[in-house]
């Protein structure tokens, strides 16, 4: 993982993403999807370019299933906005940095 987006396990999950101070976004993973390597660099890219607005995270969902099936992620990537502790918006597949910051209202 990197400096810009941290991976964090379900034991974590409330005290960085539900308790955080400002928005979340939390990209939902698993190590054998093929999607969720070609969107990890997209996600990089979006928190070098917007990690002033946001934080961003990595849940892998073989390790934290139970964090998965509370937010009914059904399909991965999926990637998850949070803000004061709420699931507010969602984007399902693989998307571009810009598109994503776009849809997640980074830009």
């Amino acid at each position: 993982m990197s400096e810009n987006v941290r991976e964090i396990g379900a034991d974590q999950f409330d005290e960085e993403v539900l308790k955080s101070a400002g928005p979340v976004i939390v990209d939902f993973w698993a190590p054998w999807c093929g999607p969720c390597k070609m969107v990890a660099p997209e996600v990089e890219k979006m928190a070098v370019a917007h990690g002033d607005k946001a934080h961003f995270f990595k849940v892998n969902v073989d390790e934290a299933g139970e964090i998965a099936m509370r937010y009914s992620i059904m399909s991965i990537p999926t990637l998850a906005k949070f803000e004061d502790g709420r699931l507010v918006a969602q984007i399902v597949g693989a998307r571009g940095a810009d598109a994503m910051a776009r849809e997640f209202g980074l830009t």
